[in-house]
């Protein structure tokens, strides 16, 4: 009997280490493909599943000119990924006493504008603080001084009162860098290494420096008219700022989430506030916590967050519920970098490939496949957008119409999810064209008018 069932559990391991062959072999053809069709120099992925990585491979090159191929060491930027690093730093001092998520910020950063002077540290967190983004008044070839970019942000206008709806902001990270920096006396990027990086083992996670040698570097890339360019450069300031401005690799990452599974570092409290969706003023919530982005697909709970910045995207996507996580980590600006995470996650679980629900408006889904029709021939009814989006989709050189039109005739149009929001009622759609499958999100506002339509990756 006991040679029976070691034969058996042979038989089971052989099974099980087949089938993980055949999964990181689906993953290296999807990976191909796509690196192919987007033009990516490189990629670095890991996946995580019940607690261990189960892939951690580099594909394509970290420098083109050098010919250096990408490797789970390859060093990439985090863009707004570092935004999660951020906030956890201000929850290790809201842990401490030293910082209240209700407080207003004044109470830290001494005196702001009277426009700020109602936005607490949560509005910061979770961008619901009217603070908006860099403007034309920043120029990224200045290496401002930390509180002059502060200064320079307290002059942009705010775009709503604080908590009444939700709009991304790198300025609102940038000014939680100033605060944690105030609050604690250390550079956000020092407490970081201190309290986060050396106690997780992130071993080569930092703060991004174009000055030191660092080994195992990746070079950034972008596309300009088809022809692969190295990234913009930007002043030395501009890579330090609270709003993602990290260096990462895939096993610092791996080393992340087994912080993030186990809970280490903060209490239970900080991390269910991390990951509760946003309540405004009006009472509804937002799917978004503090630095990540909160999201279900047929019942599977996601917590995620992209990134990007000088010609690199990152993006961390976890499925709680399923313990499965994909990072992906490309050299390429223009990398679909959400796609990539989603079609690995899918090919590790199936059932995480989003299903249509049934339609309870199709009056309102024939309206916009009609008019993504009408977008890619150039005549859309104005009449049916608000006057923001009719400036976004109007115009000869208008960037949208002409990717809606590239992308071909319309095969399938199929509803994924329809939920209520601030302006009214929001939508997402899989499109189905004859050149690939897309996702497109549209905010159809009380009085009928289109406020949002775009596309996201899968």
């Amino acid at each position: 009997m006991l040679f029976i069932s070691i034969v058996f559990l042979l038989f089971a391991g052989t099974g099980l280490a087949q089938v993980q062959d055949q999964t990181a072999k689906a993953v290296d053809e999807y990976i191909r493909v796509e690196m192919e069709r987007q033009k990516i120099p490189g990629v670095s992925i890991a996946v995580v599943k019940e607690g261990k990585p189960v892939l951690v491979k580099g594909y394509g090159l970290s420098n083109v000119e050098h010919q250096v191929a990408v490797k789970p060491e390859t060093i990439f930027q985090s863009g707004s990924v570092g935004k999660q690093f951020t906030a956890f730093a201000v929850m290790l001092l809201v842990d401490e006493g030293k910082i209240n998520l209700e407080e207003k910020i004044s109470k830290y950063l001494g005196d702001v504008p009277t426009a700020w002077s109602n936005i607490t540290v949560r509005h910061l967190l979770t961008h619901t603080s009217g603070l908006g983004d860099y403007t034309q008044d920043f120029n990224l070839w200045q290496d401002y001084a930390e509180d002059e970019l502060l200064k320079k942000a307290q002059g942009v206008p705010t775009a709503f009162a604080p908590g009444e709806k939700w709009q991304y902001s790198n300025l609102g990270y940038l000014t939680l860098g100033a605060l944690i920096r105030k609050v604690s006396g250390k550079f956000y990027g020092d407490l970081l290494q201190e309290r986060v990086f050396k106690p997780l083992g992130m071993t080569t996670a930092r703060v991004i420096s174009e000055a030191d040698i660092i080994p195992n570097r990746a070079m950034g890339y972008r596309l300009e008219n088809g022809e692969l360019k190295h990234q913009n450069w930007v002043a030395p300031q501009f890579n330090t700022t609270a709003d993602g401005a990290l260096y990462l690799t895939a096993l610092d990452m791996i080393k992340w989430d087994e912080a993030l599974t186990q809970g280490k570092l903060l209490k239970k409290e900080s991390y269910d506030q991390m990951w509760t969706p946003v309540k405004l003023n009006n009472g509804q919530t937002y799917p978004y916590g503090f630095g990540w982005a909160l999201g279900e697909v047929n019942g599977h709970k996601s917590i995620e967050h992209g990134g990007a910045w000088q010609g690199f995207k990152a993006f961390i996507l976890r499925y709680p519920g399923d313990k499965l996580t994909v990072i992906v980590l490309a050299n390429l600006a223009q990398t679909n970098e959400g796609k990539l995470a989603r079609g690995i996650a899918q090919i590790y679980e199936p059932t995480l490939v989003p299903k249509p629900i049934e339609d309870p408006e199709p009056k309102a889904t024939a309206i916009f496949r009609g008019q993504l029709v009408k977008l890619a021939e150039g005549k859309p009814d104005l009449d049916l957008f608000t006057p923001n989006m009719q400036k976004f989709i109007s115009g000869p050189q208008d960037r949208f119409t002409a990717f809606v039109k590239s992308l071909g005739e319309i095969k399938k149009f199929e509803l994924l999810s329809r939920r209520e929001v601030t302006e009214g009622i929001a939508y997402r759609y899989r499109v189905e064209f004859a050149t690939e499958t897309a996702y497109m999100n549209v905010v159809k506002q009380a009085d009928g008018k289109i406020s949002a339509l775009g596309f996201q990756p899968q």
